[in-house]
C-alpha cells in the first residue's frame, strides 16, 4: 500500500490533511463490513471505532472552538468517540467499543466526510494561526498513530479468525543482513530528546545529557531462525531466563511462542496480513512481549538496551522494520510540563509501569518515526509490531 510522506513543518497542511485522512480509509478497504466491529481483546479496538475518533478529534479540537457556528455531526459522538480525555467529557468504555453496532459503518463514512469538508472550508477562509497549526499537526500525527494502530487491531482480529483470512498481500516484513555485529559506544556523555525544527510529542521534549559506560549494540534486529533457537533450547520452559512477573505470566496464559506463532505439522507457521505462512527464517522475529524480549538477551548472556543508548547509537544501525524494546521505564525528561486542557492528557498521564520502545514498525507511516520518538507499552502487551535488538 502507498505510504504518505512527509514534509517540513507547516508546509502545505491541507494537502497533507487530504492525503492523511484518505490513507486511513485506504487501510480499511480490504475489510469486509463484519471485520469494522470486532473487539477481541481490550487493547484492540474495532476499525470503525478508529475512523470515528479520528474524525471526532479534528472536530473537537478544530472545528468546534474555531468556527463561528459550528454544527455537530451527532451529539452522541463526544460520548462514542472521546478515547481517554477527561477534560472532554464522559465517554463509552474501552472494552465495550465492540459493543457499539450503532453508528453503522456508514455513519462513520457519512461522518468522515461531514468533518472532512468542513475542515477543508476552514481551510480555505483563512490562514490558521500558529496555535491551530500546532493543533493540526498534533491531529494529522495523532491519526498517523491510529494508522498503525489500525494495521495491528485489524492484523489481531483476523489472526484470530479460526480461518485465518488475509488482509492483504503489499505489506513488506522486512529481510535483515544475514550477519550481524556489535557496535561499539565510547563511554560518555551525550546528549538525548528531541532538537531542531519540526515535530514531535510532548514527551520527546526535554533534550539532556545522559552519561553512559562503553556498551555494544547489535546492528540487526534478532531473526525468527534465531528465536526459534530460544524456543527449542527450553527457553519458555526455564525460569532462570525470566523476571518473576514474566514468569508467571509465561505459565498463566500458558506462552510457547511469539503471538501468531502455530506449531502445524511439525514445523513453525506464522500468521501475516497475508495469511497463514512458514515462518520465514530471516525476517527480524515480531510480536513479542517485554518478559519475552528481556528472556531472550539473558538466554543469550545480553540484555536489552537502554533508550539512552538505543539513541545515541541509532545513526549507526539500520531500524525501522520492528519497535524495538528497551530496558527503560518510560517516565518524563528532565523539565517535562503537561500542557493545559485536554492537549496535556496525551502523553504525560500514562508515565507509570510502561516500558519505552524505540524505532518504528513497516506499520509505521511515513514520515512517523524518528530516532527520538518514545513509544510505550505495559510488559505483557505484543500485538504491536514489536522485536528485539540485543545490548551488552
Amino acid at each position: 500500500m502507498e505510504k504518505i510522506a512527509h514534509e517540513p513543518w507547516g508546509t502545505d497542511l491541507k494537502r497533507r490533511y487530504e492525503e492523511i485522512r484518505r490513507y486511513s480509509v485506504q487501510i480499511c478497504k480490504p475489510l469486509e463490513i463484519e471485520d469494522y466491529v470486532v473487539q477481541p481483546i481490550a487493547d484492540v479496538s474495532p476499525p470503525k471505532w478508529h475512523l470515528g475518533h479520528t474524525t471526532w478529534f479534528f472536530e473537537t479540537f478544530i472545528l468546534i472552538p474555531h468556527v463561528s457556528g459550528y454544527e455537530v455531526f451527532d451529539e452522541d459522538y463526544n460520548f462514542v468517540f472521546n478515547s481517554y480525555y477527561e477534560t472532554v467529557g464522559s465517554r463509552v468504555v474501552r472494552t465495550d467499543r465492540g459493543n457499539l453496532s450503532r453508528p453503522s459503518v456508514a455513519d462513520v463514512y457519512r461522518y468522515r466526510e461531514y468533518v472532512d469538508n468542513k475542515m477543508l472550508a476552514f481551510f480555505q477562509a483563512a490562514t490558521p494561526s500558529e496555535e491551530t497549526c500546532k493543533l493540526l499537526e498534533l491531529g494529522l500525527n495523532h491519526e498517523q498513530q491510529h494508522q498503525e494502530l489500525l494495521y495491528s487491531d485489524i492484523k489481531y482480529i483476523l489472526g484470530h479468525n479460526p480461518l485465518f483470512p488475509p488482509y492483504h498481500t503489499e505489506l513488506e516484513y522486512g529481510q535483515r543482513n544475514p550477519t550481524t555485529e556489535m557496535v561499539a559506544i565510547s563511554e560518555g556523555i551525550y546528549e538525548i530528546g528531541f532538537h531542531g525544527d519540526g515535530f514531535c510529542f510532548d514527551n520527546e521534549k526535554g533534550r539532556h545529557r545522559e552519561y553512559l559506560e562503553n556498551f555494544e549494540i547489535a546492528s540487526q534486529n534478532v531473526t525468527n531462525r534465531e528465536f526459534i533457537e530460544f524456543i527449542a533450547d527450553g527457553g519458555y520452559r526455564d525460569f532462570r531466563y525470566w523476571h518473576a512477573e514474566g514468569w508467571d505470566w509465561v505459565k498463566q496464559q500458558e506462552i510457547e511462542a511469539p503471538l501468531y506463532w502455530h506449531f502445524l505439522d511439525g514445523k513453525w507457521m506464522n500468521y501475516t496480513l497475508a495469511g497463514l505462512q512458514d515462518v520465514d527464517s530471516e525476517t527480524p522475529v515480531c510480536h513479542v512481549s517485554f518478559y519475552e524480549a528481556a528472556a531472550y538477551a539473558a538466554w543469550k548472556g545480553m540484555r536489552l538496551p537502554t533508550e539512552a543508548e538505543w539513541e545515541v547509537a541509532s545513526e549507526q544501525f539500520s531500524w525501522g522494520k520492528r519497535w524495538e524494546w528497551t530496558g527503560s521505564a518510560y517516565l518524563p525528561y528532565p523539565g517535562f510540563k503537561k500542557e493545559a486542557g485536554a492537549v496535556g492528557e496525551y502523553n504525560g498521564k500514562f508515565m507509570v509501569n510502561q516500558l519505552v520502545l524505540r524505532g518504528a514498525s513497516v506499520a509505521t507511516p511515513y514520515g512517523h518515526s524518528r530516532n527520538t520518538y518514545r513509544n510505550f507499552f505495559h510488559a505483557h502487551t505484543r500485538w504491536q509490531f514489536t522485536g528485539i535488538r540485543l545490548a551488552r
